[in-house]
């Protein structure tokens, strides 16, 4: 290392993690005369279609889904699960065949977050300045294929983090083991590298005697700078306004002198003593794609119809594949039908493969894509009758209207051998600021407060972005503290919501938010997705405010009581 350059080394690991969404895996399978039709709880209708007709032999247009109430998914149902199943028996017995998973069937019935092993190396000059990221990335994909590849794609990609870096040096694997089979789940990939970029930001601050914030600040992207994978950042990217904001929001009052015990570390156990309560604040930053990536033919498409009710009234109709899986996307589509045609009464029909492809709900990408093709459907209604921003009565007298269009982002490119290309669209950003209260002798911890600053390019429904926040927040608490599908031998030994600890409602913090408006050039609205960001940051803030509490190394998440008890100092 040339002389006064300043250098950090750490290993990392993040436990496996499971979607645990809300509701399990289910389906109805009903035969058809030369097909099946499949209503089915799922993140992408018309990937599954084809995969269901090519392992029964069917002709795509002889297999129909459409999608049924899901309960949540964060990447967990982008993979079949029961549905060859129930079409298979649904065909052989000429009998509608309704399936679902109980909760242990779900745990093993579907992909988890990769385990990760992480190595990393941050040079850096005395003042600061990031030199080189080497980084070496380990995922457990578990005993199938499924999206490993991607997943690591991701993770490499993003693995230096928000930062401008002069050289990197980053390797990936994503091996075959005898675990469960791991692929998409919130975050793909970002989640297990930011736990890693941003340990070792503040190892590098601690080296060099200097703050965390100003070293990130110090290192932050911004529109014009250049990846590690050469691509040059030409959108929105505000990195230093998502941590200034997140810095800037009220810190929790001090811990009072005689608290409640409910509000301690250890809560209802009654445990601590407040004399023994050690507060810490930590600080991290996240960033990562939107939408598909690497030369994908990432596109949605979407109709809408516009006619007179038997009240006299206009109404619109909107028809488009998007999976609702609990994001918002249905009470944004009548926002911009709304918004572009003036009408108020809006209705969606279900979503189902009778329309062409929306793509997956995935990659934080349909308020772009799908948002994009109905507001393209919108603008070519208005054309077609020659009409404003507002329809009524009158435009309408041949008869109904209806527009179908297939909306695509600006090509991406597949990175070359070295790493380098315009492999993704466009970047979306998030900070986050915790404050925690740790018992150290018994290692129990009390998350008081999280502090985020999102990017959000522009907020088209503020509540429903909060949503997202809070729920993407409570979702990276879990993998900090709590949350770990454990295996021996390859078996699951925790398979149920009785050992598989999820946070509750006592375990979630006060969540505070600083939304960060800068509109996305490229994008419908100029608004970006938030579905994923928000779980990518909380992780690593989490397990440095305890750090910052305890002066615990904690190199693992998610983080047990006995690491602190008892862990490296």
């Amino acid at each position: 290392m040339p002389a006064g350059l300043v250098s950090v080394e750490g290993s990392y690991e993040v436990g496996m993690q499971d979607s645990a969404f809300l509701g399990p895996e289910s389906g109805l399978a009903t035969p058809t005369e030369h097909g099946v039709d499949l209503a089915v709880s799922t993140q992408f209708l018309h990937s599954d279609r084809d995969q269901i007709a090519a392992a029964l032999g069917l002709d795509p247009a002889h297999v129909r889904l459409t999608l049924a109430g899901v309960g949540g998914a964060f990447g967990g149902r982008e993979d079949l699960s029961l549905h060859l199943a129930a079409c298979l028996l649904a065909r052989r017995t000429g009998r509608p065949v309704g399936m679902r998973y109980d909760r242990a069937e779900s745990f093993l019935g579907h992909v988890h977050r990769h385990p990760a092993r992480l190595w990393y190396r941050h040079t850096a000059t005395p003042e600061g300045d990031l030199v080189r990221v080497e980084a070496r990335v380990l995922l457990d994909g578990g005993a199938y294929a499924s999206t490993s590849a991607a997943v690591l794609g991701n993770a490499v990609c993003f693995a230096a983090g928000p930062y401008r870096v002069c050289s990197a040096r980053i390797e990936g694997w994503a091996v075959r083991t005898n675990n469960p089979p791991c692929g998409a789940m919130r975050g793909f990939g970002c989640v297990q590298t930011c736990f890693g970029h941003e340990s070792q930001m503040d190892a590098l601050a601690a080296a060099l005697d200097m703050d965390p914030l100003a070293l990130r600040l110090r290192n932050a992207l911004e529109p014009g700078d250049r990846l590690i994978t050469g691509q040059r950042i030409t959108g929105a990217a505000p990195v230093r306004a998502c941590l200034t904001a997140a810095a800037a929001l009220p810190l929790p009052p001090p811990l009072p002198a005689d608290p409640d015990p409910l509000t301690l570390p250890g809560g209802a156990g009654l445990s601590a003593q407040a004399a023994d309560v050690r507060r810490g604040v930590g600080l991290a930053v996240g960033f990562k794609n939107l939408m598909f990536s690497e030369g994908f033919d990432d596109y949605s498409t979407a109709s809408v119809r516009v006619e007179i009710d038997t009240d006299g009234e206009l109404v619109a109709t909107v028809h488009c594949a998007a999976a609702e899986v609990g994001q918002g996307f249905v009470t944004l589509a009548g926002q911009i039908v709304r918004s572009e045609l003036g009408i108020e009464r809006v209705a969606l029909r279900a979503a189902d493969t009778a329309i062409g492809e929306a793509g997956s709900s995935s990659a934080s990408r349909q308020t772009w894509m799908s948002g994009g093709a109905i507001a393209a459907a919108c603008a070519a209604v208005r054309e077609r009758v020659g009409a404003g921003p507002h329809l009524d009565a009158r435009h309408l007298r041949d008869g109904p209207i209806e527009e179908t269009r297939v909306f695509r982002h600006a090509p991406t490119q597949a990175l070359d051998d070295d790493g380098q290309g315009d492999a993704h669209v466009s970047f979306v950003f998030a900070a986050t600021r915790v404050v925690v209260d740790v018992d150290p002798e018994l290692g129990s911890v009390n998350v008081v407060q999280v502090a985020t600053g999102q990017d959000v390019g522009r907020a088209l429904n503020p509540l429903s972005v909060t949503g997202q926040i809070e729920g993407g927040i409570a979702q990276g608490l879990g993998l900090a503290l709590f949350e770990e599908l454990r295996t021996e031998g390859g078996v699951v030994v925790n398979a149920s919501l009785r050992d598989y600890l999820l946070p509750t409602t006592l375990d979630v913090a006060e969540v505070v938010t600083a939304l960060v408006e800068q509109p996305e050039p490229d994008a419908p609205f100029g608004a970006k997705g938030v579905g994923e960001i928000p779980t990518i940051p909380i992780t690593p803030a989490i397990v440095a405010a305890i750090r910052d509490a305890t002066g615990r190394a904690l190199r693992r998440v998610p983080v047990r009581p006995a690491d602190i008890a008892l862990g490296e100092a």
